[in-house]
């Protein structure tokens, strides 16, 4: 290439996955990223063999390195269970390293859906995306769980630092069932609220969000009274902005959303978040049409892909098989990474290369360039699907077009 490449100011961090997203990974950063940017990559291999090797302290690592350079792009990962633990000979489950490094940040998910002209969304009436904000701390994904082994009491005991002592009876059990217990904090609810708000002023949009206060009276009512205290004290610049806030049963707010036209913010807790952030990735059309960002209190920013590590064709690939998966948000969460880095550094050049980038990802879709998990859902009538990487390699035909 024969243009200077772009300098990047300061370092990105890069947390590498496993499996065929991993393939993929490699593929963006040889074809798209490199040859187009001189860029310091602060490089830990999240893959399960390393995570294991090091007893997971690698995912501790990376989110500190994320923490201290503000900005870090992420593969997707494998949590490993049972079955996982045999097939990669690992010394144990080891947790979620997606909850590991939103625990060590306390960050707030917001995922948005990628508008493509030639993939119309499921639900017709949707025209503008609907962002999904997902608490990232505490809930079933923080939980203590225990099986009893027969008949007794069980109790929910807190014991506080001044020695004063409380327990709440749960359930008395006539044989053997099952126990768990969720947990969450004011300050991080706090943060949560305190990030929505500030992304929807951000971006004008309104936020809806809902909870079950009329069943869970102290869990989620807490959510609702922070969330409205929060708003409170953001009135004057949410009217100023024209931002609305509203409140409702999930249940009805899921109602809600399916009726609406799009364009807000829904804010979500942990576990609602986690189920209807791929609902709505459906319904746009892909969980690879889905960019995910996480973002802290203290101003640090991860981007990722919404989806797994696509496990079925990682085995195809491995026997030498073609193969036709779709890297379009794993292409976006370096895109957004990259501008979000040019925004914190100061270098308008950096951001507009990011938006070059994704600009020729959805010209080749629009094209009739994609993979086969999008073509059932284009207009366009495409016969032949792109593979893996000739899809990658349109987009970094497309991208030399643009940038000249």
């Amino acid at each position: 290439m024969s243009r200077q490449k772009i300098a990047v100011k300061s370092p990105l961090v890069e947390l590498d996955g496993d499996e065929m997203t991993r393939v993929i990974w490699a593929l963006i950063k040889e074809k798209l990223i490199l040859p187009y940017l001189d860029v310091t990559l602060e490089y830990y291999d999240l893959g399960i063999r390393n995570r294991d090797a090091t007893g997971d302290r690698v995912t501790s690592d990376s989110a500190a390195a994320i923490l201290k350079h503000g900005v870090g792009v992420k593969c997707a990962t494998i949590t490993p269970n049972a079955d996982r633990v045999k097939e990669y000979d690992l010394a144990k489950e080891w947790p979620s390293p997606n909850a590991t490094i939103r625990g060590i940040l306390d960050g707030t998910v917001f995922r948005k859906p990628i508008l493509v002209k030639s993939i119309p969304p499921m639900v017709h009436g949707w025209k503008k995306p609907i962002v999904i904000a997902r608490h990232a701390y505490g809930d079933i994904y923080k939980n203590a769980e225990f099986a009893p082994w027969g008949a007794g009491d069980a109790e929910l005991v807190f014991k506080g630092a001044n020695g004063l002592e409380e327990r709440i009876p749960v359930a008395k059990l006539k044989g053997p069932g099952v126990l768990q217990a969720i947990h969450n904090t004011d300050a991080s609810i706090r943060s949560f609220a305190q990030a929505c708000i500030a992304y929807a002023l951000s971006e004008k949009i309104d936020i809806w969000f809902g909870a079950k206060d009329t069943i869970s009276k102290i869990y989620h009512a807490r959510f609702r009274a922070i969330f409205a205290e929060e708003v409170d004290a953001k009135k004057k610049d949410l009217e100023a902005a024209g931002v609305t806030y509203s409140y409702g049963l999930i249940d009805d707010i899921v109602a809600r959303v399916m009726r609406s036209e799009g364009g807000m913010l829904w804010a979500c807790m942990n576990y609602d978040g986690d189920v209807m952030s791929d609902m709505l990735a459906a319904g746009f059309g892909s969980l690879g049409l889905m960019t995910s960002v996480l973002v802290s209190p203290s101003g640090a920013f991860e981007f990722e892909a919404a989806h797994g590590t696509v496990q079925r064709h990682y085995y195809r690939h491995l026997k030498g098989e073609p193969t036709s998966t779709n890297s379009v948000a794993s292409i976006f969460a370096w895109a957004g990474a990259l501008s979000k880095r040019g925004e914190l550094d100061g270098t308008p050049e950096v951001i507009e290369f990011s938006r070059n980038l994704e600009e020729a990802t959805v010209d080749c879709i629009d094209r009739g360039i994609m993979t086969k998990d999008l073509v059932s859902l284009s207009d366009l009538g495409v016969s032949e699907p792109a593979t893996t990487q000739s899809f990658i390699d349109a987009v970094a035909a497309r991208l030399s077009e643009i940038r000249g």
